[in-house]
């Protein structure tokens, strides 16, 4: 069993995410709030290491009239447990869970469950699988997950992604090292990940699409 996962993500035009070294505000106002009243239907909201890097996210409901309690919890893919420990995640607005490889070093690892609870699976890297059956067993059924590049294409490798919502603002960053939504080694054209389109809605300047995932 493992849970229900919505990757909810805003490109360009053309298909980035953000710069090579930094993110960027690409959607507008209106889709900043749906993306928070998003955050209030999921158990767990999850990224991976770079985002906490290099954006150090709160990954609270701050943007809409909530309570501290409806945050969902915050789950940090990390296999060398390189979560900084003045981290945004790490504060006390919400439970964080940092998962982590079975050979990442003991001291950051004791450091960090200081902090937050940690969950170990896989060699040198995070088993995705194994750890979205662990989440699914402490009671996370549902995961919105807001990874960068890296994390998204591993989702999508191990089939774990069931929604896809993109919001895709009305400009164009360019620049072949800019991120884009899914990176990594990518798939063959013989196997795509395809996706079935539910429905289209224009926000503001910008158009929200949303798409099931077959697999």
């Amino acid at each position: 069993m493992k849970p229900f996962v919505h990757l909810n993500s805003a490109m360009t035009v053309d298909g980035k995410i953000a710069t090579e070294n930094s993110s960027m505000k690409i959607s507008g106002k209106k889709d900043a709030i749906r993306v928070h009243q998003l955050r209030k239907k999921y158990d767990g909201i999850m990224v991976g290491i770079n985002t906490v890097i290099v954006d150090n996210p709160k990954l609270t409901i701050h943007k809409i009239p909530s309570k501290i309690e409806e945050n969902p919890v915050r789950i940090i893919i990390d296999s060398n447990a390189r979560t900084p420990l003045n981290s945004k995640v790490l504060n006390n607005n919400a439970k964080t869970i940092i998962v982590v490889s079975n050979n990442a070093p003991q001291d950051k690892i004791e450091q960090l469950e200081k902090h937050c609870e940690i969950i170990k699976t896989g060699k040198n890297r995070v088993d995705l699988k194994d750890a979205m059956e662990k989440l699914y067993n402490k009671g996370i059924k549902s995961i919105l997950l807001e990874g960068g590049s890296t994390l998204n294409f591993s989702m999508f490798q191990e089939q774990l992604i069931d929604k896809l919502t993109i919001c895709i603002g009305s400009e164009i960053l360019g620049g072949k090292k800019s991120k884009t939504l899914v990176d990594g080694i990518g798939f063959q054209k013989d196997n795509c990940i395809n996706l079935k389109l539910e429905s289209i809605n224009k926000i503001d300047e910008d158009v929200l699409l949303e798409y099931s995932v077959v697999y």
